[in-house]
């Protein structure tokens, strides 16, 4: 394994390949370098990026710390910048991408920043996330009722109630339960915008980079809805829309617009 320490010494796994201007990628919720996205997305960058991918703290093969802090995962982003080079472009997912943009507004050296539907809800399109929601998340997770959590995050994003009850069947039904202790913390990223107000100006003003905010055409409007409000208030933004694509974006459809996104100077949509 290939770990950095962050700031507060908790070790980061993480893994480099290709050559070329540096790269990270940062899951969301749930995911890791072994489950999500990213393993089918890396090898379609390598010919053209340095791709860094790694565990978010708390799993896969990284460390954790007592108390969760957003800082603490900024912290260890910004560890791996250094090992990058000391700069990085971002591409991001989900929660990933709201902790993604947290990070660049608090100064982390990000070049160029890509947003895949950070999960923010900004009008009365959806319902807010429920002011219960994390303390009954954590409640479940402290009485190690870790299939109820990962179930119960699954009825908040909209999946359909009979793939919830069936999901212990999946392949991947103990990687979610093996990391669900983390899903507090993501939702902590995301609560302060899933109340179903309009984001407000001036929030992420310090993220300047340029940046793009990528949204599926195939999802819903209330997530259309937030990645236009998004780009509308972030300082150097612009909105891509991929079409036929959902949350559960395809590796094959991202790679070439990132490619060229990240390339060269980011176009407008």
């Amino acid at each position: 394994m290939t770990a950095v320490q962050s700031k507060d010494g908790t070790k980061i796994a993480y893994e480099k390949s290709g050559t070329g201007p540096a790269l990270i990628l940062v899951d969301g919720a749930l995911c890791y370098r072994a489950f999500g996205p990213t393993p089918k997305l890396v090898p379609m960058l390598t010919n053209k990026f340095s791709v860094f991918t790694y565990d978010r703290r708390g799993r896969g093969e990284s460390g954790d710390g007592k108390n969760y802090d957003v800082q603490l995962e900024i912290d260890d982003l910004n560890a791996l910048i250094e090992v990058a080079g000391g700069s990085a472009s971002v591409l991001s997912f989900s929660s990933g991408a709201a902790l993604a943009l947290e990070a660049a507004n608090r100064g982390s050296a990000i070049e160029k920043l890509a947003l895949y539907e950070p999960p923010f809800i900004t009008d009365n399109s959806r319902t807010p996330t429920p002011d219960d929601f994390i303390p009954r998340l954590k409640e479940m997770i402290a009485e190690d009722r870790r299939g109820d959590a990962v179930r119960h995050f699954m009825r908040l994003v909209g999946m359909p109630l009979v793939m919830v009850h069936a999901m212990r069947f999946f392949p991947g039904w103990r990687k979610l339960k093996a990391v669900s202790h983390t899903l507090p913390n993501d939702l902590a990223i995301v609560y302060e915008h899933q109340k179903g107000k309009p984001l407000p100006r001036g929030r992420w003003s310090s993220a300047s980079m340029p940046t793009t905010v990528l949204e599926g055409g195939k999802s819903p409007g209330w997530m259309r809805n937030s990645m236009k409000a998004l780009a509308d208030v972030l300082p150097n933004a612009s909105l891509k829309t991929l079409e036929g694509q959902t949350h559960m974006v395809k590796p094959g459809v991202l790679a070439p617009v990132l490619k060229t996104l990240l390339s060269g100077d980011m176009p407008s949509s």
